[in-house]
């Protein structure tokens, strides 16, 4: 017969592998669920934490009365923390020291009388002894003392076995090793302890033992305990604790508000000098402090109104002497166009003829028909700096293609270019950039940028870069000239500044191109900046909002050429 042996099963086991990596596939999901939850409410918590943190440290940094008043609230609190842990300590020892000075009275009385009660006890009778201590036991509480409550154990002890009485029956097992042994070596002892009450709660307790003396002859010896309770000096203290920490924190807070207060006086007039020098920055030059009183805060305020009053003065000169110096430029401007107009016609006519002419009187007429362009020019940028300083000037803003707009200026200056053999090297985006500008005045910017670059070029390429984002365009013209120091770079945009005084312009410019460019920048609420590096070159960039009348946050060019980042230049 063939027996067919069958697969063992465990009828008793769970799912199968297969089934249970589902379940902790999911219970490992959910344990990375739960991880990533607590981990996003520190990281909330955390910046939470930062954030008053930082809120707390500029409130500390900007209010000179939150900073004294912290600081007068740890000083006074600290003092009056010290003062009242000395205070409370003394009352503390003086309190029990009134205690224990009592009870130990308390105690010789009651071994005085103790002694006369047990010095006939007859020490064979256990009936007798019992009787006695009982009856000397009852005395000694109904006598009472000054010390208060008090309990009252009474150990006779012949030879090898303790006879107590005692007013509560734990009391006895109580008693500390350390004040028996002391009262069986003779000696009057006392020792605080936690002894339990009534209830069986432990209780601080002031335990005085003693021995007594009696006409037993022998190894017998009698001791008499006392336990004094000291649930009165403790609620005692308690009252007093709770009084002086009260009378602390309203000391502390009186402290500090005389301390805000005092500061509040003094603040609030310099908050108010600082208000009214704000108020006279922003050109309110009637502006003025109230005056209170004779005191050095009003004497304060009599210098400083003082000296609006002689700003005032001095701005109000400044702003007459500006206004008559740009009535005078733009009348002179004015004045000038007639005449110039007469000496242009003449000059037409002589530099036209100047073939009939002599070569030297060719030239003369040559020089004088290139000497009146120039002058002419000048005469237009001082007309249109006039208007900059007059406030008149007008932004007459339309959509614009900033990229065809750099082609036109390329254009027109690849004949410059051409005579100081310079190569002009545009780079503009694909897409066309489309900017609310006045087409004029950008223009103008961008030919003033280019002729400078190709001025100090040194024959160099020059490199004009155009971009933009989301919110600003931006054009960079970058040479490869002399460059420009730190302090240059300062005054690059001042009017009829020059690096280098020596220098003879060959573009035929005014020197006022770049102030000009600066002032058009300005009103479309864009940047003109400039950055340079001698022997390294320049490059100037504008920066323009998409949108006229939006601030600028960003540009989409670097003020700083990127090949010298890359190269870790100086910045």
């Amino acid at each position: 017969m063939t027996a067919t042996r069958l697969p063992e099963t465990d009828a008793g086991s769970g799912p199968s592998a297969p089934d249970r990596r589902p379940l902790a596939d999911e219970l490992r999901r959910i344990r990375r669920g739960l991880w990533r939850r607590a981990g996003t409410g520190r990281r909330r918590l955390r910046q939470a934490t930062r954030r008053e943190a930082r809120r707390a440290l500029a409130t500390w940094r900007s209010s000179l009365q939150v900073r004294i008043g912290a600081i007068t609230t740890v000083v006074a609190g600290t003092v009056v923390v010290i003062v009242s842990m000395v205070l409370f300590s003394q009352i503390r020892d003086q309190l029990l020291d009134v205690k224990r000075q009592a009870a130990i009275d308390q105690v010789q009385a009651g071994v005085v009388y103790a002694q006369n009660e047990v010095a006939g006890i007859a020490t064979g009778d256990a009936a007798s002894v019992r009787s006695t201590l009982d009856r000397t036991v009852n005395a000694l509480l109904q006598r009472g003392g000054a010390a208060g409550d008090f309990d009252v154990v009474m150990v006779y002890r012949p030879a090898n076995q303790d006879r107590t009485t005692t007013t509560r029956r734990p009391l006895y097992e109580a008693l500390p090793r350390e004040l028996r042994a002391a009262v069986d070596s003779g000696s009057q002892a006392s020792k605080y302890d936690q002894v339990p009450d009534a209830t069986g709660d432990l209780q601080s307790t002031l335990l005085v033992g003693s021995p007594v003396s009696g006409d037993a002859q022998g190894p017998d010896r009698i001791e008499l305990y006392y336990a004094f309770p000291l649930q009165q000096e403790q609620e005692s203290l308690s009252l007093i604790r709770s009084t002086v920490v009260i009378s602390g924190v309203a000391l502390t807070l009186l402290v500090v508000g005389i301390a805000v207060l005092v500061t509040r006086l003094v603040v609030d007039p310099v908050r108010r000098a600082a208000g009214t020098a704000q108020r006279l920055a922003e050109g309110q030059l009637e502006e003025r402090m109230v005056v209170r009183g004779e005191d050095d805060l009003a004497r304060l305020a009599t210098s400083f109104n003082a000296m609006a009053d002689s700003l005032q003065r001095q701005i109000t000169q400044l702003e007459g002497l500006s206004q008559l110096q740009q009535r005078f430029t733009s009348d002179v401007s004015h004045e000038l166009r007639t005449p110039l107009t007469t000496v242009q016609m003449a000059a037409e006519i002589l530099h036209e003829s100047r073939d009939e002419f002599a070569p030297h009187v060719a030239r003369s007429a040559e020089l004088l028909h290139t000497e009146l362009d120039r002058f002419e020019a000048l005469l237009t940028d001082l007309l249109e700096i006039s208007r900059y300083d007059a406030g008149a000037a007008v932004l007459d803003s339309a959509p614009t293609d900033l990229g065809a707009l750099v082609d036109r200026v390329v254009d027109g200056m690849t004949a410059l270019a051409l005579r100081h053999e310079c190569e002009l090297q545009v780079t503009v985006p694909a897409e066309a950039v489309l900017a609310e500008v006045d087409a004029r005045r950008v223009e103008r910017i961008l030919r003033n940028l280019v002729g400078n670059a190709i001025e100090h070029g040194a024959g160099h390429p020059v490199e004009i870069t155009l971009a933009s984002n989301r919110s600003a365009a931006a054009v960079t013209v970058r040479d490869h000239g002399v460059g420009l120091s730190a302090g240059e770079a300062q005054h690059v945009f001042d009017r009829f500044w020059r690096a280098d005084p020596s220098r003879v312009r060959t573009v035929g410019g005014s020197g006022l191109g770049l102030s000009i460019s600066l002032e058009d920048a300005r009103l479309h609420g864009g940047w003109l900046q400039v950055w340079g590096q001698p022997g390294a070159g320049a490059q100037f960039r504008l920066t323009v909002p998409l949108v006229a009348g939006e601030d600028l946050t960003s540009s989409p060019l670097p003020l700083r050429p990127v090949r010298l980042r890359r190269a870790g230049g100086p910045r």
